[in-house]
């Protein structure tokens, strides 16, 4: 073979492996791309992200023509090395060209465009998704073909083709992961995580377990003399409240503040003679089981503000409000009344936290950043009292999931305050009980 033959051929050497680079790269870039980005980009007229939409959709198709591609162009890269080698080397060209080529391909056409493709996904994935839909398409129906040869060995084996909703990760819980990954990265603020965490819960969470309960709630007797009620109403520090009838969960009406003084108004400024509940509205009732997202659409629908909670039974079990649910997203918001700190989570000088058993564990969790678990109870009174397995006396000690639990007040079957010191503040192994 002469000189000039030999560097043609090499020439062509070279072109394959800018075409094996070209093909491992967009399998990497295509594959790590920022699906949420590209769908953006194709909101705003972007055409190469349209294409990569289209891509991705069939992914398997999309990686099998990328790999038969790849394939293809490295093992006729490496036929042609080994004959120009036959030319010099005889026998010992196969051996030289394994090593050669092993070397070349794996720096040139896999590591070098793949890393590229790491550091530049999204602009690497943007600029290679015109050529690759084509090749997609030229390549599309041996990607087919093999494809049915594949699924059809795997089953035998007894592994079945993906359906529609066999999602690993379901999608909301890939946006709690990813918003979670660049909270600990420093890429996103722990309000910002704990605001997108909460829109996330609302599907996962019931009223029953955001409602105020029934012990907490104010209700006025609706019998009570006019002006009784009347200042029972005003002293309260609600706009709204439940009014009874017989016993305290008989509720037969809420009354609204601003019913009151647009009647005052009415009745030339005076509260004289205003018939309170006669200007209450029939109460709102809603299962416990309702989730906070159906609850949210329901308040939004019936354009109100405010419900009663009841569980299977009728019985009422607290009430819930739209301020209830926002507090889940955006934590709680002390109005201009409250004081600057929350009476009910005291910390401690040894680190410690001094805390009321009616504490909710999700707004413990949010506002301190601990991970307690809140799917079993409520309350943090309620979570020693599921994980204890009975309801502790005054002065015992637990440990659960790092952290120590001391009960310093019980009202009768009610722990009412107890000490927790989350594991960063612990020096000593507090047993169990």
């Amino acid at each position: 073979m002469d000189p000039s033959s030999i560097f043609l051929w090499i020439g062509a050497i070279a072109i394959l492996l800018v075409v094996s680079a070209f093909f491992a790269g967009s399998e990497t870039a295509l594959t790590a791309v920022s699906r949420g980005k590209m769908h953006q980009l194709e909101k705003d007229g972007d055409r190469a992200a349209a294409n990569i939409n289209l891509l991705v959709v069939d992914r398997e198709r999309l990686i099998g023509a990328l790999l038969l591609g790849n394939t293809f162009v490295n093992i006729l890269a490496s036929s042609l090395a080994t004959w120009i080698l036959e030319t010099t080397l005889g026998p010992r060209a196969v051996a030289a060209a394994t090593v050669i080529m092993t070397f070349v391909i794996l720096v040139f056409g896999e590591v070098l465009p793949k890393t590229l493709a790491i550091a530049r996904t999204d602009r690497f994935a943007l600029t290679v998704a015109w050529p690759v839909k084509q090749a997609v398409a030229v390549l599309g129906p041996i990607v087919s073909a093999v494809q049915y040869l594949v699924w059809k060995v795997l089953g035998a084996f007894g592994v079945r083709q993906a359906q529609e909703g066999d999602e690993v990760l379901p999608a909301h819980e890939e946006i709690r992961g990813t918003v979670e990954l660049h909270h600990k990265e420093g890429g996103v603020e722990r309000e910002h995580r704990d605001m997108i965490g909460g829109i996330l819960d609302l599907r996962e969470l019931t009223v029953g377990d955001m409602m105020i309960h029934r012990k907490n709630i104010t209700t006025v007797d609706a019998d009570l003399a006019p002006a009784e009620l009347l200042d029972a109403v005003m002293k309260s520090g609600h706009s709204r409240l439940p009014l009874w009838r017989e016993q305290p969960e008989n509720i037969v009406g809420v009354v609204h503040i601003k019913a009151i003084v647009q009647a005052a108004l009415k009745n030339k400024g005076s509260f004289d003679g205003i018939d309170v509940a006669g200007l209450a509205t029939p109460p709102w009732f809603v299962p416990d089981t309702t989730t906070a997202e159906e609850q949210l659409e329901a308040f939004r629908t019936k354009r109100a503000r405010f419900a009663l909670v009841v569980d299977e039974y009728g019985a009422l079990q607290g009430l819930v409000t739209v301020e209830d649910i926002f507090d889940e997203i955006f934590g709680d918001i002390p109005d201009e009344l409250e004081a600057a700190q929350r009476p009910d989570v005291r910390k401690q000088a040894d680190g410690s936290y001094l805390v009321d058993g009616k504490v909710p564990v999700r707004e413990l969790n949010r506002e301190l950043d601990w991970n307690l678990p809140d799917e079993e109870a409520t309350t943090i009174a309620g979570l020693v009292i599921h994980e204890a397995r009975t309801i502790p006396e005054v002065g015992q000690r637990f440990a659960f999931f790092g952290f120590k639990f001391e009960i310093l007040r019980r009202q009768r079957n009610q722990i009412t305050a107890l000490r927790v010191t989350a594991p960063s503040a612990s020096t000593d192994t507090v047993p169990p009980g």
